[in-house]
């Protein structure tokens, strides 16, 4: 343990702010964790897909960020670090960032919800077709209010990345520390989490483009939404917007895009399940530091 204490004293206050070619392992599993996350915001397409991924991949940084905090110098070095307020804005984001997962999963449960009636009518054959536009006006009311709550997350977040980027800036001359690697963590967690409910709500800059092209895809196959670029929110929305305006539309083509983004909510609702779990951890193990 002495040694692995020394190891990682040496690579936490040793280097500047570029990685270093060898160091700890488990500060490299930190390293390399941010290096992917950072590589996939450049190059993934916004699709349910690469959220999946990223999501994984934040539980991942979360977990190994949470075994560094762990050793005996790392909390010491922190603690000793918590002087100057630092910790302290830390664990302020970290529960900012536990109320933007909060956020998103009570999105994902009215989602689902409201999908749930919509379901129910489609089973009731017989009075489908007056039942489905009912409840498709409902479901559209349900996403306003929705976008609502994520706009007002996403205004938050904004808020976050410019305190810490002027944090940043303001210690852009200090050695690399366990800090500079936990704020970094927390700055890839806040774009990830902004990339996802920005593919909730749809991204406003396309809406036109996107509008048209979703309405072309809605005479594809059914598994049209394993496309990378496909968003299954916006899927369903154009299908309900269809319905609501009497334009004819197969009862079985509205059931298999609900389908789709079932699936999509579950598999999201999972991702920030976890990740919040994570961030709960890391949290307690700041706080325990912080009391020592």
């Amino acid at each position: 343990m002495a040694a692995i204490e020394t190891n990682t004293r040496s690579s936490l206050h040793g280097r500047s702010n570029s990685f270093p070619s060898a160091s700890h392992p488990i500060v490299s599993q930190v390293e390399e964790h941010l290096h992917r996350l950072n590589n996939s915001e450049a190059t993934a397409s916004l699709s349910s897909s690469s959220i999946s991924h990223r999501l994984k991949d934040l539980q991942d940084l979360q977990e190994s960020t949470n075994k560094v905090l762990q050793l005996t110098f790392t909390q010491q070095a922190l603690a000793q670090e918590c002087k100057n307020k630092q910790l302290d804005e830390l664990l302020d984001g970290s529960l900012r960032l536990l109320d933007i997962c909060s956020t998103v999963k009570d999105c994902l449960l009215q989602s689902k919800d409201s999908m749930q009636e919509l379901q129910s009518v489609i089973r009731r054959r017989r009075t489908a077709e007056a039942g489905l536009t009912i409840e498709s006006g409902k479901y559209m009311a349900c996403r306003k209010k929705m976008k609502k709550a994520i706009g007002k997350a996403l205004r938050n977040l904004k808020a976050m990345k410019n305190e810490f980027s002027v944090s940043s800036s303001n210690k852009e001359k200090e050695t690399f520390s366990m800090l500079s690697i936990l704020k970094e963590a927390q700055v890839v967690t806040m774009r990830s989490l902004e990339s996802l409910l920005l593919f909730i709500t749809g991204p406003k800059g396309q809406l036109k483009q996107s509008r048209f092209s979703v309405i072309s895809k809605l005479v594809q196959p059914k598994r049209i939404s394993c496309e990378l670029d496909t968003n299954e929110f916006e899927m369903v929305d154009a299908v309900l917007n269809l319905l609501i305006s009497s334009k004819p539309l197969s009862v079985e083509n509205v059931q298999s895009h609900m389908q789709n983004l079932a699936l999509c909510i579950q598999d999201i609702e999972i991702g920030v399940e976890s990740l919040s779990r994570q961030l709960i951890r890391t949290r307690v193990t700041l706080l325990n530091i912080l009391s020592q």
